[in-house]
Parts: structure tokens; sequence; C-alpha cells
């Protein structure tokens, strides 16, 4: 069964600059596994919206987290389709940029 999700604007722009620095940084090949990762990453949630973690720390159990590489995606996870947030290097100070971005 193929799932449903919706992507953010802000999940939007993410995968755009993430694709950008990738390929600057690592070259077109390794830009798109990483994107194409992401993509079944995404499908995978929607299939089987009750995976992945919380983090209690830094958001309440609205969200749930996945992780793809290094790259955490932050999604609602009892939304129909669920909702995908934020895609987020985990090595970001990540309580600042939820907030900033309104995710709390």
């Amino acid at each position: 069964m193929k799932g449903r999700y919706d992507l953010s604007i802000e999940a939007q722009k993410d995968l755009i600059e993430i694709a950008d620095y990738l390929k600057t940084e690592a070259g077109n090949e390794i830009a798109d596994k990483v994107l194409d990762q992401l993509q079944l990453a995404f499908q995978n949630l929607s299939e089987n919206p009750g995976i992945g973690h919380f983090r209690n720390d830094l958001l309440d159990p609205r969200h749930k987290f996945w992780n793809v590489y290094s790259y955490m995606i932050v999604y609602r996870w009892k939304t129909t389709p669920i909702q995908i947030l934020a895609i987020v290097h985990g090595a970001r100070d990540l309580s600042p940029y939820f907030t900033r971005r309104g995710i709390v």
C-alpha cells in the first residue's frame, strides 16, 4: 500500500539545500543517492507512521524522528497524511533550530 505524506515548504527547502551542498561537496552521484534514500524514508514513514523515535528533550510527542545517514527527518506521525516538517543534519544545535523554525 502506498502511503501519503505532506512535505512542508520548509522541508522542501531543506531538500534543496541538502542537494546543493552534497553536489558541491561530494558530487552528483552521492547527492542523488542521499536524496533517493530520503524519498524512500518519506514513503516508509507514511506507510508505517509509528516508526521512529521520540526526542522529548527537543519536541513534544506529536513529533517523531527518523535518521537517514547523518540527517534527521522530523515528522508529525498522528496526522493523515503524515507531515514532514524538517530534514536536518544531526550535528546541528537542534533546540534553537526548532525554535527558529516554529516546530515547538
